[in-house]
């Protein structure tokens, strides 16, 4: 266990602020200030967690990756002024430090070591599966303080009611009533896929189906070869270039054998907030989606639509219009204002 982070100067009281210590997902205890107001999210996913968690306003960095995301910048348009002094996992380091955070929240190694080296308080935030995210939201919640505690378990609850609900549905089906289901990370690159033991294979198992990918990580590099060998039975590309993803598959030969374009099967994953597919709290979504895709007939009373709006107005405090879920829902961008 490693304790970083020092005391502050209580300027309303004039004594130091001692703290207190936050257990970070890898293990670190980390003494941040009794109140947290400024918050320096480098993770691009956990910016929305801290937005589900009622956090927001207390961003004072970010990162350019989220201000790319369409439907955060409309739920959440102060996303864009907020400066971002990381692109990718490179950070701006002078720049950070000038922005005087409480605590910065980070998801790599390499990001955790460069800011402890400047004294600022790092929680790392960092999974790979269901027990994970919901690990990471108990400990952004710690961070935020105040109400946050009360809206990560509610959020929790509903996520382990999604499961419970989906894999119940699907848990005695053979496994040749289960589709193989091939996960494409975006539609820049078809050859980037989401192999076993991680979160993506967890949904597509609670959902009735089986990976297509037989090796283990996030975001790995198959051939095309090893794709037309697997002929799965859905392919889905996520990300905010899905739909061109989808195109260029259902067009090109040399996807043209496989069974999942030959029965029309190749779908463009939900992107809200953030992608509903990985490190999202709107997994919570994705998994009633998926279970409707697999299995229609097992999922005819969940009105997804419904469902996302409910979940906007519930835990992002936001009136989604049924146009805009269903936009979110077929992986597109928001309406262009006239």
């Amino acid at each position: 266990m490693v304790l970083a982070g020092c005391g502050t100067e209580n300027a309303s009281q004039g004594k130091p602020d001692t703290g207190r210590i936050v257990t970070d997902a890898a293990g670190n205890q980390v003494q941040v200030p009794q109140e947290v107001k400024r918050i320096a999210d480098l993770w691009h996913a956990n910016n929305q967690v801290v937005l589900l968690l009622g956090g927001a306003d207390k961003l004072v960095s970010t990162t350019q990756n989220v201000q790319q995301l369409p439907w955060f910048a409309k739920i959440y348009p102060r996303i864009l002024d907020i400066p971002a002094p990381v692109k990718g996992v490179d950070i701006q380091l002078e720049e950070l430090e000038k922005l005087h955070p409480d605590v910065v929240l980070v998801n790599n190694e390499k990001q955790l070591e460069k800011i402890k080296a400047t004294g600022l308080p790092c929680v790392k935030v960092e999974y790979q599966d269901f027990d994970g995210l919901k690990n990471v939201i108990n400990i952004t919640a710690q961070v935020l303080g105040g109400d946050a505690q009360s809206r990560a378990d509610k959020y929790i609850q509903q996520l382990d009611k999604n499961i419970e609900l989906v894999h119940s549905r699907t848990q005695n089906l053979s496994e040749q009533e289960k589709p193989k289901v091939l996960h494409i990370v975006g539609g820049d690159d078809l050859l980037k896929v989401d192999g076993t033991e991680t979160l993506i294979e967890q949904w597509i198992q609670f959902a009735g189906g089986r990976n297509a990918v037989e090796e283990s990580g996030f975001q790995i590099h198959v051939t095309m070869e090893e794709i037309i060998k697997s002929d799965p039975d859905i392919i889905i590309v996520g990300g905010t270039e899905g739909k061109k993803g989808v195109e260029k598959i259902m067009i090109s030969p040399e996807w043209s054998s496989l069974k999942a374009v030959k029965n029309h099967r190749v779908i463009c994953n939900p992107v809200g907030t953030f992608n509903w597919d990985r490190y999202s709290a709107e997994v919570a979504l994705q998994l009633l989606w998926a279970g409707k895709e697999f299995h229609p007939d097992l999922f005819t009373d969940i009105d997804l639509v419904d469902k996302t709006q409910k979940f906007y107005k519930e835990f992002l405090q936001y009136d989604l219009s049924k146009e805009d879920a269903e936009r979110i829902i077929r992986g597109e961008n928001p309406a262009q204002e006239k």
